[in-house]
């Protein structure tokens, strides 16, 4: 389901969201048996603001109602340090309190992917490049750990992201977008 909530995405559905709860659930148990605890945080984190991006969307009117649109430059750098203090944060408490593996990276793949998504619920563009970056770090973390077919799934969702983006930036000037 996780897969088929990352296409949606991809193709601007407002499907994505009730398809990646059900998604996000079923990767917190892969993430628990892994001992990626900040990927498991994630799933938590993705639940919730699947229900609000769903509705960020729909509005009331159950339609795609929110344009795609661009984040003022000076919002997406402050979002973005804020992520990356967070993921140098949340690294060292992994890394100082638990037996997480690879705590850095992971909590790498939580930060970004927390601003992605939050990107994404508000239909930013940049939420695009900022999966690459993600699905870039959590593609060699998940095969070190063995999860050969997660770490295939996030390649796949490289390439979404890579389209999407493309797809999203044409959806957005057919659009006649200026935002």
């Amino acid at each position: 389901m996780a897969t088929v909530s990352i296409l949606l995405a991809g193709r601007n559905s407002v499907h994505t969201w009730w398809t990646g709860i059900v998604g996000c659930a079923l990767f917190a148990m892969v993430f628990w048996g892994a001992r990626l605890y900040a990927d498991v945080l994630l799933q938590g984190f993705f639940i919730v603001t699947s229900v609000i991006g769903w509705y960020s969307w729909t509005g009331s009117t159950g339609k795609d109602d929110l344009p795609i649109r661009r984040t003022p430059q000076s919002m997406l750098v402050w979002m973005a340090t804020a992520a990356w203090v967070a993921a140098g944060a949340y690294g060292w408490v992994l890394h100082r309190y638990t037996d997480a593996y690879a705590p850095f990276a992971d909590s790498a793949v939580l930060a970004a992917s927390v601003l992605a998504q939050l990107l994404l619920m508000r239909r930013r563009i940049e939420t695009w490049p900022v999966w690459l970056l993600v699905n870039t770090i959590a593609v060699p973390l998940y095969a070190s750990r063995g999860l050969t077919l997660t770490a295939v799934l996030y390649t796949v969702y490289w390439i979404n992201a890579w389209l999407a983006w493309r797809h999203w930036t044409n959806q957005r000037t057919t659009a006649g977008a200026t935002a």
